[in-house]
């Protein structure tokens, strides 16, 4: 209990609380405008990390992830265009109660929805991540090996549309990383002798290219058509009590349930958005009424939703497994400021765990207070026009690309990987996979190498051990989901 206290007060120092304050109103910013992602906007903030206590970074990082969840339900109930993909459920209920006059209490609900399902998620997380974190400080390098096998399983359920292209993205983000020096030979691999290949490509350029230069490209290409323009009065914010005791029950069983999908990796907030919405649709006495404007089915997607940010950051923390997309980045930022997530960070980096937690715990806060006392800005977000705001990210995506190293060879790096990221969104390939296989692969290659050289070639020892067996045994559980999914998909 003492630890979390210092952690709030590492939080709330009049210099770590302002970058809080940042993470969750730019949050909210990104998810309510249509194009962006979370991942997105964590990637323009991953250049400020550097100047950063490590601490404050990351509860920056976390404020943003805990925002855009939370925005992209402003755009999905004002204009019926979700800002973020898990805001995709909100539209069916929220858009119609808009329709009606009453899109400032859809989005009352949704910020109360939101706060409850990401506190709700977040205790979950201080439960179970310091207890998982204990078993997984057993793991050796084959352990590791087999996790960072799992890890890559992922891949197929972030794979999109098709397994097949989401695959060979992520094909494409393993070979990315095998160039450079190997790690147990110092060989050096595809460099082709040109020096500054020979440590492989910097990480914070090819994550700003593929998603954040890419996007722009393809956001861009709408500049001068007619946009959407937002006309009403916002009122009547707050839900009354009697509203919101018949939400309650809808409201915590969502956020455990998007808590619970959140911890599965591969998963993220528009399938536990969706499963929520449809349990509730399920036990309502008015089932009929869903999709017309029930005010259930907008707390329900935004608290399973909210709910999965902790959920997601129990397999980040604890085995350095992304839960999706955006923890996938948040992996990366980690790894760039020098954390490596896994059980050894809540030993030699308790401080960190434990301003996260206050930070997650925080940002939720806020996002009620600026939700409820900002509503009524939010049809002006929405107004920006991209032919504005879209170069403004492009510069800030090359800012940022160059700040790391004072390089214009990493401002190369991200132009290179933004045209190959749109070429990619152009022929569905997804970027995600290609992501996860740049940040896994040196891990999986470097404890590969450990676990062959401490057992002398032997490479049965990586089945000698009943966690890896696990960890394979659920890789192979994890891809045939994947398969069974895109089979169902494809024949309806």
């Amino acid at each position: 209990m003492s630890s979390i206290i210092q952690g709030f007060l590492h939080v709330l120092h009049p210099f770590h609380f302002p970058f809080l304050f940042l993470g969750v109103v730019g949050g909210i910013i990104v998810g309510a405008l249509p194009g962006l992602t979370g991942s997105v906007g964590i990637i323009l903030l991953l250049p400020f990390v550097y100047y950063l206590d490590v601490s404050t970074a990351m509860v920056m990082l976390c404020g943003m992830f805990c925002g855009s969840m939370y925005g992209g339900s402003i755009s999905a109930i004002l204009i019926s265009t979700p800002g973020t993909p898990s805001a995709a459920a909100t539209v069916l209920d929220g858009y119609p109660l808009a329709q009606k006059g009453e899109a400032g209490k859809a989005i009352g609900v949704a910020t109360i929805a939101s706060t409850i399902g990401g506190i709700i998620s977040t205790f979950c997380l201080m439960l179970i991540a310091p207890q998982l974190a204990r078993v997984a400080i057993k793991f050796g390098p084959v352990e590791y090996f087999a996790l960072t096998v799992f890890g890559l399983t992922v891949i197929a359920s972030v794979a999109g549309k098709s397994l097949v292209k989401g695959l060979i993205s992520g094909f494409f983000g393993l070979m990315i990383a095998t160039i450079g020096l190997d790690p147990v030979t110092g060989y050096a691999r595809y460099s082709f002798n040109i020096p500054n290949l020979m440590t492989g490509f910097p990480l914070l350029p090819v994550l700003i290219g593929l998603f954040a230069i890419s996007q722009v490209f393809v956001q861009l290409e709408a500049v001068g058509k007619q946009f959407q323009q937002f006309d009403q009065n916002i009122k009547n914010v707050l839900p009354s009590l009697q509203e919101l005791k018949q939400l309650a029950l809808v409201m915590i069983s969502s956020s455990f349930l998007g808590t619970l999908i959140g911890v599965i990796p591969g998963t993220g907030g528009a399938i536990a958005a969706f499963l929520a919405y449809n349990e509730a649709r399920r036990w309502s006495k008015d089932p009929d009424s869903f999709g017309t404007g029930n005010l259930a089915g907008v707390a329900a997607p935004e608290a399973a939703n909210n709910g999965t940010t902790g959920g997601a950051m129990v397999p980040l923390l604890t085995l350095g497994i992304p839960g999706d997309v955006v923890t996938a980045v948040m992996l990366g930022a980690l790894m760039l400021i020098g954390l490596r997530p896994g059980p050894l960070l809540f030993k030699e980096h308790a401080d960190v765990v434990n301003a996260i937690f206050a930070g997650l715990l925080l940002a939720n806060v806020l996002i009620l207070l600026l939700g409820i006392v900002s509503v009524k800005l939010f049809p002006k977000i929405l107004k920006v026009p991209n032919q504005i705001l879209f170069p403004i990210i492009f510069a800030l995506c090359f800012l940022g690309a160059f700040s790391l190293n004072n390089s214009i060879y990493d401002m190369f790096v991200a132009l290179v990987f933004g045209v190959l990221g749109y070429i990619m969104r152009k022929n569905d390939f997804p970027a995600a996979p290609a992501v996860l296989g740049v940040i896994l692969g040196p891990i999986a290659e470097d404890v590969l190498g450990r676990a062959i050289l401490t057992s002398r070639g032997d490479w049965s020892v990586l089945f000698k051990s009943p966690i890896a067996l696990f960890f394979y045994l659920i890789s192979i559980v994890s891809l045939a989901y994947s398969l069974k999914r895109q089979f169902e998909a494809g024949a309806k």
